[in-house]
């Protein structure tokens, strides 16, 4: 028998937020409103984790669009886009597995930055 105590699940409520958030641009508003009128602690995490992913997905891409008209940076770009594109799905994954399993846990590599640069929103 174990001495310590369990972690209570967080409340159903709580990763439905957590969850809309990684789910299209659509999913993200409402669980924007829906943690307007019950603020939480995972919510606000996975908010902020999605709002960076989605920041730096725009980040790479507008661009990297700009730049790939020019002939010899569109050979490269042909290599280097679905690498990112890649590693976007990857982490965009990570999130959604997180936020389905109730965790705060950061996405690899960028995670901590967005929580730190994002730490006024969704409060």
């Amino acid at each position: 028998m174990s001495t310590t105590p369990e972690t209570p699940p967080p409340a159903t409520e709580d990763r439905t937020v957590a969850i809309l958030t990684y789910l299209t641009l659509i999913g993200f508003i409402i669980a924007i409103v829906m943690h307007g009128s019950k603020k939480t602690a995972l919510g606000s995490f996975h908010l902020r984790q999605g709002l960076g992913l989605f920041i730096t997905s725009l980040v790479i891409w507008i661009p990297g669009l700009i730049i790939s008209f020019i002939p010899l940076v569109n050979l490269a770009m042909i290599l280097v886009w679905p690498l990112c594109g890649l590693a976007l799905v990857v982490l965009w994954i990570m999130g959604l597995l997180a936020a389905v399993n109730g965790q705060q846990k950061p996405m690899p590599v960028v995670g901590e930055f967005y929580q730190k640069r994002l730490a006024g929103a969704f409060v």
